[in-house]
């Protein structure tokens, strides 16, 4: 068996188990196919005959066919590349990204959610916590650079996978499948940076028993980001976000964990760590020190108020109105435009609202309520070329030209 045959196999296993998180291998070669000059030392793996090769995983009874099942035009080389246009010297917290919350829910079905009954009990509707259309792969061929990871302890105790809440996504993929799928997916796009945010979620339950963030874990983790491959795909500085050329064909860590429990030997930190601590919760402008004079303003609004008159539209005008403050803030020349700024355009279901769901917040009703991201459209429109920062996203899919009117402006100007 040739070198080539063994990394084939071995990176088909990997998209194997990582596919109800990463997508499928044709959602990450297909792409390849239609852009030039890609400079990428899996050539060969990508010309062998597992192009087509489905990621064994069923995307089960996904109600979203057409978004996910069915075969879609590639997305365009402008969007899988953009990054390619920006100089190196720009810096990367005066750049637009556009980022997916809760990215890894995309194939929480109601299928899979009852499939994984055995490891969670039971919990509520999954649409309350699907806050995703497309896999990442997709995600990365539309333009989205920044995803946001929550992790816990897999069923096993023995690996790292992911979960939103409750809702445990899928109990045999691991943190390095996924890690390994970006890296994959950055070879075939040397020009581009993802931004991973990582968050460890506290409210992981499995069966009865809540998994905490325990010493054994935190171990696990900086093992994985600190050793092996991880030396060579993440940006190994701390404490900037520093440039685009500085960080071409890596990842970057946005750490929103603490390592509190780690060996005194484990002192080696990368990326930007943004203090769960002092996070707030619902916050509307948050300002967190993440390096000597560089701070984060963050808007993470999500458990909007019940609205008075009981019509859910009040609770999306209440929520949008509250990213464009933010990124109005963004915008201002007069206040800080050389920090980093993060907007959630996303919102969490609430009891008080039961038909206020992610998707609803996010593409509204389908009848006559607009949602945040067709109203958020119209704003992007009209401030062409400014500095919104990082803007996270639900269902970015729902509402064609979302992303492009965020990267599109890519290079910010000076005002």
């Amino acid at each position: 068996m040739t070198t080539t045959t063994l990394q084939s196999a071995a990176l088909t296993e990997i998209l194997r188990r990582g596919g109800p998180i990463l997508g499928t291998l044709n959602e990450l070669y297909n792409i390849n196919i239609n852009i030039n000059n890609i400079n990428t030392n899996t050539n060969n793996i990508n010309n062998s005959n597992n192009s087509d090769i489905d990621c064994g995983v069923a995307v089960k009874g996904n109600e979203d066919k057409d978004n996910i099942n069915k075969p879609s035009p590639s997305p365009s080389p402008i969007l899988s590349d953009w990054m390619a246009h920006i100089p190196d010297e720009t810096p990367i917290v005066r750049m637009n990204l556009p980022g997916t919350h809760d990215t890894c829910t995309w194939n929480y079905t109601p299928e899979v959610q009852e499939s994984l009954k055995r490891y969670t009990g039971p919990i509520p509707d999954s649409k309350i916590y699907r806050c995703q259309h497309r896999s990442i792969f997709r995600m990365l061929n539309d333009g989205i650079r920044v995803l946001d990871l929550r992790y816990a302890w897999n069923p096993d105790l023995e690996s790292i996978g992911f979960y939103h809440s409750k809702a445990l996504l899928s109990p045999t993929t691991q943190l390095q499948d996924v890690l390994f799928g970006l890296y994959t997916w950055l070879d075939l796009h040397r020009t581009e940076t993802i931004l991973v945010s990582m968050n460890y979620e506290p409210g992981t339950i499995t069966g009865t028993i809540s998994w905490s963030d325990d010493a054994r874990l935190q171990e696990a983790l900086y093992d994985i980001l600190m050793g092996g491959l991880a030396r060579r795909y993440w940006v190994r500085s701390n404490g900037s976000l520093g440039t685009l050329g500085e960080a071409r064909g890596k990842l970057i860590l946005i750490q929103r964990f603490d390592f509190t429990l780690l060996p005194e030997h484990m002192t080696e930190r990368i990326g930007i760590h943004l203090d769960p601590g002092h996070w707030i919760v619902n916050g509307k402008n948050t300002a967190l020190e993440y390096g000597a004079g560089k701070v984060a303003y963050i808007q993470d609004y999500y458990k909007i108020d019940p609205s008075s008159d009981s019509h859910p539209s009040s609770c999306i005008t209440d929520k949008l109105h509250t990213v464009l403050a933010h990124l109005e803030r963004a915008i201002d020349p007069a206040l800080h435009p050389d920090q980093l700024y993060i907007s959630f355009a996303s919102a969490s279901f609430r009891a008080e609202e039961p038909s206020l769901t992610p998707q609803v917040y996010a593409l509204g009703d389908g009848k006559d309520t607009a949602g945040v991201n067709q109203r958020l459209l119209s704003w992007l429109h009209e401030h062409q070329g400014r500095r919104f920062g990082i803007v996270l996203l639900d269902f970015y899919d729902g509402v064609p030209s979302l992303v492009e009117a965020i990267i599109g402006l890519g290079q910010t100007s000076d005002t």
